[in-house]
């Protein structure tokens, strides 16, 4: 089992989306399989083996989630991001703006995948190894 604060301590070390690799194979260690995180406030629920799950507290105040999605704009803000231009409210923020409501990460898959707010597939992204 895992804790969220043991999840917490790993992500305190991500200071850019160019972090995010590592940060994924330190809590694939510790036994996490997926995870959501949800934009509006940034908690997020993991998921382990034997229906394992726990979740975050939020992280800030509701962002409104725009009703309609921009994957262009989403696209090059996620690029800025993982390139280390933003950090990580700044990316939620755009998240929101661009229609993004959620993102789900498969840790077996080594996936993460864009949500809209009717459940649409806006991008599916491979994870690099860390």
């Amino acid at each position: 089992m895992f804790t969220v604060e043991q999840i917490e301590l790993a992500h305190e070390k991500v200071k850019s989306g160019a972090d995010f690799p590592k940060y994924i194979n330190e809590i694939k260690e510790f036994g996490v399989l997926s995870f959501e995180t949800w934009v509006k406030d940034s908690h997020t629920v993991y998921f382990g083996k034997n229906d394992f799950s726990t979740k975050s507290k939020s992280k800030y105040d509701d962002l409104q989630i725009a009703e309609r999605s921009n994957k262009g704009s989403f696209i090059a803000q996620l690029k800025d991001h993982q390139q280390g231009k933003t950090d990580y409210f700044t990316f939620c923020k755009a998240c929101a703006e661009t229609g993004i409501e959620k993102w789900v990460v498969n840790l077996e898959a080594m996936t993460c995948i864009y949500y809209d707010k009717v459940g649409n597939e806006i991008l599916e992204e491979q994870i690099p190894n860390g």
